[in-house]
């Protein structure tokens, strides 16, 4: 039996990549793992057979494995929280009065 090495640091000042996974992947990954033990012993303790409560998490593990390393290489290391304030951004501003330009010039001349 061969040691693995996994290399963890890719450099001085870069985030962490393991696997593919980079930065907050590898907490998402490592939530979900957690998620998922925790669905198998209540799948278990409620009396379902062994064999239904490996293919719910071998396929429920599969599918969200996937959509992370999906989301990770789509978006990198601090794509998805640009994503995610992007939509917080309006696409457009309304003002139906002009009130707040008007005051704002009478103070500036003060």
């Amino acid at each position: 039996m061969s040691n693995s090495i996994y290399h963890i640091n890719k450099g001085i000042n870069k985030s962490i990549e393991f696997q593919g996974l980079r930065a907050q992947y590898i907490w998402y990954f490592g939530g979900m793992v957690i998620i998922l033990m925790v669905v198998f012993a209540i799948l278990y303790i409620a009396g379902a057979g062994t064999v239904i409560c490996m293919a719910v998490i071998g396929s429920s593990g599969t599918y969200m494995s996937i959509k992370i390393f999906v989301m990770s290489k789509k978006h990198g290391e601090h794509g998805l929280m640009k994503a995610m304030a992007k939509k917080q951004v309006p696409k457009v501003l309304k003002s139906y009065s002009r009130r707040l330009f008007q005051t704002k010039d009478k103070e500036e001349k003060k």
